[in-house]
């Protein structure tokens, strides 16, 4: 596929009206006023609590409430010491941490009197059926638990990396399919969700011990997917010489279809796998994973590194490159185009969904929406490296995984991605073809 240069022109107006868009919406969102005690005041769920000093509230300390589904909002306490937060989900975990650097001078948090809390400035609380839960913060003459900008930046950044290479499975997929078709599949997310939500079903039907073989066979049935997918509805389509932008739009009508089936079987909260709640282990300085972490991007890499052989040295991947190159002449030299494509919606299907299963451990938590949130990012790295080229895609991803999770030292959690779009228009406006994208070849 070549870019010409109307097309790069096109692609860099475009590129420079998202960037416009997404420029003011962060100068808005960075700019809008918040109340200071209450935070998020229309979901109908409350985590609510006091910071106090000898039974005195302290007016301005920072609150952050986490949760299931990425959930992210800050509080600051009022004039009583007194937040509110309002959460999405009941009868679910939020962890409910207190920034100690707005804490006045020379205390720190300490034991809670009145209950078995241990002396600390992070507390999981759980929105019980009543739909609300009260917690209190005392706090006194101590230390303060402080962690220095450097083993802040070194966290970030290996979790960068954790999140790059889950990302790069889906977006290799994605770029594959691409390639080799000229769709952009915006149903690609839910090949990531099915990954997620089957292993939670088999680990419901087989239980908890059998997790392996749950991913096992949540990843066969990946393949059956992409393969079901394309013999049921992509192959048909190319026959009747659909164009893209028309299976763009069926992508799309797929996508919402699929999603709203997920919610009808599984609903809207969100479910754990087994291992999710994990230990952290410390590794150096403040710097802790998790054992799931640590297996999750070693089995990310294994699987790159066998997609790699797969790709440069192997008859079908030579082949799949050829397609990506030229379908007409690839066809004319006697390669099965559609056998090729197939063996592509499988494998692209499998990395998508071994994907989504190291996604409900990351995020933690599955949700029937899930891939629909990390959709824009994998749609983001593939631009990034190139469209059409896989090895730009884990690149792209890898960068993008790092400056999402970096970002947030310096802006608010709830607008990293906006960092990593960013960064990815700038690109395009001087490189609209991507890192790694060539006019002779994006395969």
């Amino acid at each position: 596929m070549n870019l010409t240069a109307t097309t790069r022109r096109a692609m860099g107006r475009l590129s420079a009206a998202v960037g416009a868009f997404v420029l003011a919406f962060g100068v808005l969102a960075l700019g809008a006023p918040a109340h200071a005690d209450v935070v998020n005041p229309e979901l109908p769920y409350k985590v609510s609590g006091n910071v106090q000093n000898e039974g005195i509230g302290v007016n301005g300390v920072l609150v952050t409430v986490t949760g299931g589904g990425g959930f992210s909002a800050e509080v600051s306490s009022d004039a009583e010491g007194k937040w509110t937060v309002g959460v999405p989900e009941r009868n679910a975990d939020y962890t409910v941490t207190v920034d100690e650097s707005t804490l006045p001078d020379g205390i720190a948090v300490v034991d809670n009197p009145e209950t078995e809390f241990v002396e600390s400035n992070v507390q999981t609380v759980t929105v019980g059926p009543g739909g609300r839960v009260a917690m209190n913060f005392f706090i006194g003459q101590g230390e303060r638990n402080t962690v220095s900008m450097v083993d802040q930046i070194v966290q970030r950044l290996i979790s960068g990396l954790n999140f790059g290479l889950m990302l790069a499975l889906a977006s290799v997929g994605l770029s594959l399919i691409y390639g080799t078709t000229g769709i952009s599949n915006f149903a690609h997310a839910e090949m990531v969700t099915f990954g997620a939500v089957v292993t939670f079903g088999l680990v419901g039907i087989l239980g908890d011990s059998a997790l392996p073989l749950a991913i096992v066979l949540a990843i066969v049935l990946s393949a059956g997917l992409g393969w079901g997918l394309d013999a049921g509805l992509w192959k048909p389509l190319r026959k009747r010489n659909t164009g893209l932008v028309q299976l763009m739009i069926v992508s799309i009508g797929l996508s919402l279809a699929i999603r709203y089936m997920y919610q009808f079987f599984i609903g809207g909260g969100t479910e754990q796998l087994p291992g999710s709640d994990a230990p952290q282990i410390a590794l150096f300085g403040s710097v802790k994973l998790s054992v799931v972490d640590m297996v999750s991007m070693g089995l990310s890499i294994l699987l790159i590194i066998i997609f790699g052989w797969w790709l440069t040295y192997t008859k079908i991947g030579k082949a799949t490159r050829a397609i990506s190159d030229n379908p007409s002449l690839a066809a004319a030299s006697g390669i099965d185009v559609d056998g090729v494509v197939r063996v592509v919606w499988v494998i692209g299907s499998v990395l998508a969904g071994f994907s989504g299963i190291l996604w409900a451990y990351f995020r933690p938590g599955i949700r029937w929406d899930m891939g629909g949130q990390i959709l824009l990012l994998i749609f983001a790295a593939t631009t990034l490296g190139g469209l059409g080229t896989a090895y730009g895609a884990l690149i792209g991803s890898i960068i993008v995984g790092i400056l999402v999770e970096a970002s947030s030292l310096i802006i608010p959690s709830d607008l990293k991605y906006v960092g990593a779009l960013v960064i990815l228009i700038g690109i395009l406006l001087f490189r609209p073809q991507g890192i790694f994208g060539r006019k002779e070849r994006v395969g």
